[in-house]
């Protein structure tokens, strides 16, 4: 019988949500992501594009599947990993969230995988972190109102951290298309004592949502857009974290346009801003079309990056009654920092299981 001995007795450990979930709590997850996004800046990363496979479920939803590798230069040495996050739009109907996953990290020097965790927990964290660090980098001070379109994980995520965040908030604005939804979060937000000091309710419309808002965080999976420039008050930060809640009237009028990474953003054809490039209606940050375009008259120019504002190499807020626009594609480096600050602080407090591989 052939022997092989070049596989020794190794094991993997892997993190259930719940594990996840107790390790983040030691972990301050707004400058962990903070940090990733100025390592990109600077080009400290390994960031290639997803692999995206779609398909329709059997009782008609579209369902996707997102395979994301990153790799990220640290202060303790290069991090990678890969996260699978798939998701279906049939979920909510059936009572359970939208989203699910799992994230592998490797080892740097043997290239085998050596931790697996679930993913989703880690996902919506760091999508809300992102949304706090532009808050704090491009938001009008201080932040009292803020709006959420949408009442699923992500928002829950959202309004738990910039809660914490935001010291000056008082006011949270809810919407989405079942009423009882946003009811039941802003019952849930008002009856909890970790939110003393801040108000939720919930809005009829989305316009009534964001109209007063220093800070609006569409979260939702419409693929039609639906929010006109007019409805936004005048400083407002939009960090449009879903796929195509704004109209494009929005990022054309906008005073400071940003995102997080302009080669993701501009390969996507699913979502607002990569439409819009191909269309000739956006521009790349170097002033640049897309290949076969003419630019349209007028066509809005991407002003940079949040990593550049960061490093006060891009343009940030211009002026308070500034409408900006943030829109992150949501990077794998950033999934791949802060499961690696979690796994290390599972490791600390020695949770997790050990399996044999």
């Amino acid at each position: 019988m052939l022997h092989f001995d070049e596989y020794p007795n190794t094991d993997l450990l892997y993190l259930s949500r719940n594990d996840v979930r107790l390790a983040a709590e030691d972990v301050d997850v707004v400058p962990v992501v903070r940090d990733a996004i100025v390592r990109h800046a600077q080009g400290l990363t390994l960031l290639p594009d997803e692999a995206y496979l779609g398909w329709t479920t059997g009782d008609g939803f579209s369902a996707r599947s997102l395979a994301m590798p990153g790799g990220i230069h640290t202060d303790s040495g290069l991090e990678l990993g890969l996260k699978v996050i798939n998701a279906s739009l049939g979920n909510p109907g059936k009572g359970v969230a939208r989203s699910q996953g799992l994230m592998l990290l490797f080892d740097h020097e043997l290239a085998w995988p050596r931790v697996v965790m679930e993913a989703a927990y880690v996902s919506a964290f760091r999508t809300a972190a992102v949304s706090a660090v532009a808050a704090l980098a491009l938001g009008v001070h201080p932040v009292r109102r803020l709006a959420v379109l949408g009442c699923g994980t992500l928002a829950r995520a959202h309004v738990q951290l910039l809660s914490r965040v935001l010291e000056g908030l008082e006011t949270i604005t809810l919407h989405d298309l079942d009423p009882a939804r946003a009811g039941a979060l802003a019952d849930a937000i008002n009856s909890d004592p970790d939110f003393a000091g801040v108000r939720a309710q919930a809005a009829a419309d989305p316009e009534t949502c964001v109209k007063d808002a220093e800070l609006v965080i569409p979260a939702t999976v419409t693929t039609e857009g639906y929010l006109r420039a007019e409805w936004f008050a005048p400083g407002a930060l939009i960090v449009h974290v879903s796929l195509d809640d704004l109209l494009p009237e929005v990022v054309t009028a906008a005073g400071l346009v940003v995102v997080d990474d302009w080669g993701l953003v501009s390969h996507d054809h699913r979502r607002l801003l990569g439409r819009m490039y191909r269309e000739g209606t956006l521009l790349g940050p170097g002033g640049e079309s897309a290949e076969d375009t003419e630019p349209a008259p007028g066509a809005r120019r991407v002003d940079g990056t949040l990593g550049e504002v960061l490093l006060g190499t891009g343009p940030g807020r211009a002026a308070d009654t500034d409408v900006v626009v943030c829109n992150p594609f949501g990077m794998s480096i950033l999934d791949v920092a802060l499961g690696s600050a979690v796994a290390a602080a599972a490791e600390r407090q020695g949770l997790g299981r050990r399996i044999p591989r």
